[in-house]
């Protein structure tokens, strides 16, 4: 191949080895960063010939599968599509970046450019971190497996299809490898955006579930660009069949069911109706076969007019205490007529020649594990751990301990607050299945919003992560708010590398993060964002309260928090208008939180106080002030969630004091 038209630029070739779209994609990624990192001066250029072929003299990037580089040493992998593995070899510009699939060298390619420097603080152009580098200080070597299979994110909050699609694409950079699209169109979570829920500053759309429909089929596709694993629905397999739309849990119809579709609902009280007449919490009368059959034949339609699903969460109703109370349903457990539902979805896919693998879920009432059933064919199935009443104070433990389980008492459930509790429950899940698993945690749902810092938070997760082994998980998806980068995309970023590579500390992730976000006061940031105190026992809206809610010593972290405030907003002001984009958006965002916060606190200072009034009056003054910087930071906050967790939290408290 001659170059011509180069003048008397250097030159670096890309020759791509396995060409399909993800492999594709990940060549132009290359080639993106590398014309932002050497600049003009470097001719980036793409090749088609085999290395034989190609002109000499020219440094070259091969990128490949392991299969396409016979002899290397390459990571060993446990299942080459599940798993992900990177080798990279560069030195001055030339050499190997590879994957052990097309995802992986996607992966490759972002741990090289992360080796030369990069970052992504956060999604979007902003949170990008390019540094200038000349051919001769490219050098990498790198060769590893993930340390975890199960890496990703679960659509929750309220978010515009460009929120998504930039989450999607920020996923990989940190090594993250999975994408969940809740519920059959994810309706719920566009629909709080575009209709603006919380922000009456901004006009409603009129939102409708076909528009949700065509954003998701767009979404798919950048999913599959990328090569992520799919994980799809989860909600809704307990009301669609029925012809009741599960569209979110807002979504009411009376709760007199029609007469055809009554028989099939759960009986509670006597009575069969829709569960305080949202279809997406009612529990259907699982005893009976015909609701089985009805349930399992979905899923199986469902999945041939979807075969682009690579996991597909099958799980009961939402909400807890409303099982069937009916005769037949008494005999045994939820537990036990859902695994039978799965037994049957694996007989019929088979059957249909669908290799999907189905997640099931360990969550509320299904905590306690079957007592008769068991799983027949455990290759098809992931068991999906979701302890969503878990305190974030405690973290998962590096050893397990024995713990008595509390039990089953048909729809007079009390569930577990600690990890430890939890983890009980789990162990007698694993008694009966030993296949694959995951953690589906909810870090960044809340309680995030209550760690103004957001140390605490990060911490627990990277403990967590570190841990997960432990207990017989291998990784995490994290059910979360999409825009949590405000005050830092510091959790996110510690979720993303921990679950690639957990013998990395927390310290170190920090440093670095603050430093790529920050730029030279990043460490100073740091120090204070440490100090700023968290809420959790106070007021993480999940867990309760602890047994350790001290009145005093929440009036002393809301005047610690006040103090601390003060000092980060003079360390903004001196930072806000930084020449460099990345650090300056992030000074600038962290201003926005602060003024935020600060009136948030005052609310609360306010009530303790017993002044209502004035609370409510500061509560109004700090939404305002949020929706009206809503277009301002839609990328990296989300204004419906907080509004709406922190508003139910402050209503408590004022019924309390």
């Amino acid at each position: 191949m001659e170059l011509k038209g180069i003048g008397q630029k250097k030159v670096v070739r890309i020759h791509l080895k396995t060409n399909n779209e993800t492999t594709a994609f990940a060549a132009a990624e290359l080639g993106k960063y590398l014309r932002l990192m050497l600049g003009q001066e470097t001719e980036v250029v793409f090749a088609e010939e085999p290395p034989s072929g190609l002109t000499p003299g020219v440094p070259t990037l091969q990128l490949g599968l392991f299969a396409d580089f016979p002899g290397l040493e390459t990571p060993e992998v446990t299942d080459p599509v599940w798993d992900d593995a990177v080798y990279i070899r560069v030195e001055n510009g030339k050499g190997v970046i590879a994957g052990n699939n097309p995802r992986s060298l996607l992966l490759a390619v972002y741990r090289f450019l992360t080796a030369a420097g990069c970052r992504w603080v956060r999604p979007g152009d902003d949170g990008e971190l390019i540094p200038r580098k000349a051919l001769a200080d490219l050098n990498a070597t790198v060769c590893e497996r993930a340390a975890y299979r199960h890496r990703g994110i679960c659509i929750e909050g309220a978010v515009s299809e460009e929120n998504v699609r930039a989450v999607i694409d920020w996923l990989p950079k940190v090594g993250m490898n999975a994408y969940f699209i809740q519920f059959r169109e994810a309706f719920t979570f566009f629909q709080r955006w575009y209709d603006h829920k919380h922000n009456p500053q901004q006009r409603p759309a009129g939102f409708t579930r076909e528009e949700a429909r065509e954003i998701v089929r767009r979404l798919e596709q950048e999913i599959k660009r990328r090569g992520l694993l799919y994980h799809a629905v989860g909600h809704g397999w307990t009301c669609e069949p029925l012809g009741l739309p599960g569209l979110g849990w807002d979504q009411k119809v009376d709760e007199e069911a029609p007469a055809e579709i009554a028989p099939f609902l759960a009986e509670i009280k006597g009575k069969r109706q829709i569960w305080q007449g949202i279809p997406l919490n009612t529990n259907l009368c699982y005893s009976n076969p015909e609701v089985r059959e009805m349930i399992v034949g979905e899923i199986v339609r469902y999945l041939q007019e979807h075969p682009g699903i690579d996991l597909l969460h099958f799980w009961l109703a939402d909400g807890s205490n409303n099982q069937c109370e009916c005769a037949e349903c008494g005999k045994a457990r939820p537990a036990d007529f859902y695994v039978q539902m799965l037994n049957d979805l694996d007989e019929q896919l088979t059957a249909a020649g669908l290799k999907t693998r189905i997640v099931f879920l360990v969550y509320v009432d299904l905590l306690w594990a079957p007592e008769k059933e068991r799983i027949k064919n455990p290759e098809r199935f992931v068991l999906m751990f979701a302890p969503i009443t878990r305190s974030y104070t405690q973290s998962i433990p590096d050893r397990l301990a024995e713990q008595t389980i509390p039990p089953y008492v048909r729809n007079q459930l009390q569930f577990p607050s600690s990890v430890r509790e939890n983890l009980a429950h789990l162990r007698t899940w694993q008694q009966m299945f030993s296949g694959d698993a995951f953690d589906f945690d909810y870090h960044l749902m809340w309680a995030h919003y209550f760690d103004p810092g957001y140390t605490t938070i990060a911490r627990t997760a990277h403990q967590d992560i570190k841990n997960l082994k432990t207990i017989g998980l291998n990784g995490l998806i994290s059910c979360q708010v999409q825009r949590a980068f405000m005050p830092t995309g510091l959790p996110m970023t510690v979720i993303g590398r921990a679950l690639w590579d957990p013998t990395r500390s927390f310290s170190e992730i920090a440093a670095d993060y603050y430093a790529s976000a920050f730029g030279p006061d990043g460490e100073k940031c740091r120090e204070l964002m440490d100090q700023l105190p968290d809420f959790l026992d106070e007021l993480d809206p999940w867990a309760g309260r602890s047994s350790q809610f001290d009145e005093v010593r929440f009036l002393e972290k809301l005047h610690q928090t006040k103090r601390v405030i003060g000092e980060l907003k003079a360390l903004v002001a001196a930072n806000r208008d930084l020449t460099n984009k990345c650090h300056r958006m992030s000074w600038r965002y962290l201003g926005i939180f602060l003024e935020v916060y600060d009136r948030f606190v005052t609310a609360l200072l306010n009530l303790l106080a017993g002044r209502k009034e004035e609370a409510d009056q500061v509560w109004e003054e700090t939404k305002d002030l949020l929706c009206s910087h809503e277009d301002q930071i839609q990328m990296v906050f989300d204004v419906c969630l907080f509004i709406e967790t922190a508003g139910r939290v402050l209503a408590k408290l004022k019924q309390e004091v």
